[in-house]
């Protein structure tokens, strides 16, 4: 039976930086459409009356990926990640459970929830303007949204704890590599 991480493959693109975790199945269906070299393989086997495939822990892709071939989605995180999880009012750098977003005309004005009408906020901001525009509530709108053309980097955040020997060399770590609670990978 194979181990929990051994269900994970790192997928990286063709520079070698990663772009995602795909399930071990995913992964042998891309080798097998050619679209993959494997990297590096775990242990465990795969058998089929025909075969035997190692189970593979990390694949790279064999043409360049664009990573910023489709729109940005229009989502609430993707507004704070636009925004750099900062309140656009009083510039406020906050985690997710302290933004909400806002929008700068007010709905019950016209305004509409869309990119360039939506903003992140912190609670605070947020009652103060209450039902009004920026200019009316005396603040100061610290950018003017817009629709990003791509957002600035990919994160995959597993703990390293969980996270396969094999794909180290190959991940960056925000905070000690042997730390097991929480560290990172972006």
């Amino acid at each position: 039976m194979m181990h929990v991480q051994s269900t994970r493959t790192l997928l990286l693109s063709q520079g070698y930086e990663p772009i995602k975790i795909i399930s071990w199945q995913r992964a042998i269906v891309l080798m097998t459409l050619d679209k993959v070299d494997i990297v590096e393989e775990y242990d465990a086997e795969i058998r089929a009356t025909s075969m035997v495939i190692k189970v593979p822990s990390i694949v790279r892709l064999r043409k360049a990926y664009r990573r910023h071939a489709k729109p940005v989605k229009f989502s609430r995180v993707n507004i704070y990640a636009r925004d750099g999880y900062r309140c656009q009012y009083c510039a406020t750098k906050c985690s997710i459970s302290e933004l909400t977003y806002d929008h700068v005309t007010p709905r019950s004005r016209g305004g509409r929830t869309s990119w360039e009408n939506i903003v992140s906020c912190c609670y605070a901001c947020n009652a103060r303007k209450a039902n009004r525009t920026p200019a009316e509530a005396k603040m100061v709108l610290r950018s003017t949204p817009a629709r990003p053309t791509w957002m600035p980097a990919v994160q995959i955040r597993v703990s390293t704890a969980s996270v396969p020997d094999a794909w180290r060399d190959y991940v960056y770590w925000a905070g000690e590599i042997d730390h097991d609670e929480g560290t990172e990978i972006v």
